[in-house]
Formats: C-alpha cells, sequence, structure tokens
C-alpha cells in the first residue's frame, strides 16, 4: 500500500514555516515581541543572549530580537516593493521588445545585455549616488538593477507567443492588436514570473540590507537588518550577537527563498509532481 502523498514536500516544511513566520513579523510584530525596538536602556548595553534579553542587547541596551522581528518590516517591504517595480517594469519592457519592429527589439536587447553585465549590488549602488540616499531611492535602485533579469524572460517567451497558431488565428480575424496582446500574449508569457519573483525577492532583500549596511536606506535608529550589522561591526569582539542575529535573518530569509522558488521552477518545468 504506498504511503499517503503530504500536501507539502518535507524538504519545504522549514524554509515555508520561516517564511510565514517572516510574513507575521512584518504584519504584526507585536506578537512576537512585546518589547520597543528603539527603547535603549544603558545599564543593560551590550548584555549577553539570557532569559531577559533572549537575543541579547546592543551597545545602547535595546533588545536584538525586537530590533530583528521589527527590521524585517523595513528590510521585507524594501525588497516586496522593488520586486513589484521590477516585474511591472520588466514584463512592459519584454513585451515591447518582443512586440517591437527588429530595429527597437535590438536597441532594448542589448540594453538589457549590458544592464545584465553589472553585478545587481553594484547597479543598485550607482543607481543611489546618483539618485542619493534614502528608502525610496533604495527601492527605485533595486529596481533597475533587477529589470533586466525579468525583460530578458519576457521577450523571450514573447517571441514563442507571438508565432503560436492561437495568436496568428486571432492575427487572421482580424482582432486589434491591443487586444491581441492583452488576451492572449500577456497571459501566456507570465508564466515563469512567480518562480523568477520569489527568487528575485532574496536578492532584493540582500541588496536592501547591503544598502543600508552602507548607509543608504533607512537611517538610524530605524530598525533595518543592514543598518544594525552596520552599527554592530564595531563591537563584534566584545558583542557578537548584535550581528549575529541580524546576518542570520538576512540569510534565513534569503536561503528560504531561493528552497522555495528553486521547487517553484522545477515544478514549473514538470521535473516534480
Amino acid at each position: 500500500m504506498a504511503a499517503p502523498r503530504l500536501p507539502i514536500a518535507p524538504g519545504l516544511l522549514l524554509p515555508s514555516a520561516f517564511l510565514v513566520l517572516l510574513a507575521l513579523a512584518v504584519a504584526a510584530p507585536a506578537l512576537l515581541t512585546g518589547a520597543d525596538p528603539l527603547a535603549a536602556d544603558p545599564l543593560s548595553a551590550l548584555a549577553p543572549p539570557g532569559a531577559e534579553h533572549w537575543f541579547g542587547s546592543d551597545h545602547l541596551g535595546r533588545d536584538v530580537l525586537s530590533r530583528v522581528v521589527y527590521g524585517a518590516r523595513h528590510s521585507i517591504s524594501i525588497g516586496v516593493a522593488a520586486t513589484v517595480l521590477a516585474v511591472t517594469s520588466g514584463v512592459l519592457l519584454g513585451l515591447a521588445a518582443g512586440l517591437s519592429p527588429t530595429w527597437l527589439d535590438e536597441a532594448l536587447a542589448r540594453a538589457f545585455d549590458v544592464l545584465s553585465t553589472l553585478p545587481e549590488l553594484l547597479l543598485a549602488l550607482l543607481v543611489v549616488a546618483i539618485t542619493g540616499p534614502g528608502t525610496g531611492n533604495v527601492i527605485f535602485a533595486i529596481a533597475v538593477a533587477q529589470i533586466p533579469n525579468y525583460a530578458r524572460v519576457i521577450r523571450a517567451q514573447t517571441f514563442v507567443v507571438r508565432h503560436s497558431g492561437y495568436v496568428e488565428q486571432a492575427v487572421t480575424f482580424g482582432r486589434p492588436r491591443l487586444a491581441i496582446t492583452a488576451g492572449h500574449v500577456l497571459p501566456n508569457v507570465l508564466g515563469p514570473i512567480p518562480v523568477l519573483a520569489t527568487i528575485g525577492l532574496g536578492q532584493a532583500v540582500i541588496a536592501s540590507s547591503g544598502l543600508s549596511f552602507l548607509g543608504m536606506g533607512p537611517q538610524p535608529p530605524a530598525a533595518e537588518w543592514g543598518a544594525m550589522l552596520s552599527e554592530a561591526r564595531n563591537y563584534l569582539r566584545v558583542a557578537w550577537w548584535e550581528a549575529l542575529f541580524p546576518g542570520l535573518a538576512i540569510t534565513l530569509t534569503v536561503v528560504c527563498l531561493t528552497v522555495v522558488g528553486r521547487r517553484l521552477q522545477r515544478r514549473f518545468e514538470g521535473r516534480t509532481p
């Protein structure tokens, strides 16, 4: 007798549970910790992990656990906003390239190729250097760095779909080009986007934390994982916990998003049931 199949693959249980916990930290951090992430207590500065402060306290006596929990809202929100902006822009540009005359398609394709040769964090840093620091500019910079990833995939998918039988039939029947694009092309090129966006979200979180570490993102005393690492680097010898836990939060977030994204990719490609 065959063993009953689990509704979710065993390898996805822990990553999915962590992502659910992360979503809860973003939506309702007060449910996970009752401490104020901005409340300083000089008498408890650099206290090691213990009963009073499970993750220890930082150099100002602030509870590290509460700052990690509340920091998820900044780090994840920036990553999600940048990913949404990158996906939207990438889809529109990819469609424009795939449906445009050859000369315009070649121009857009070469632009995508040039931008793709630059590391995402370096390109985002370049954009922030031009636009200036700030949360909005960081979101824009990360989105600009990720747009080519989505645009190139959508462009390739558009080439396949535009030459399919149902699109050619719609053209033969005289349907307007906009209606064909919205009703036939767009729905059929979006298949890979959930997979790319899941993995891209992890990359966006790394980029947002990296820019915040360099002082480009949310400014102190805001609790943000990259900014927390930046503040903690001067206390590594005496308070390792101040840097360990925000760094661990970034690592686990990226790993879990990548695991889930790769699983979605395998399902999309038909390599798993």
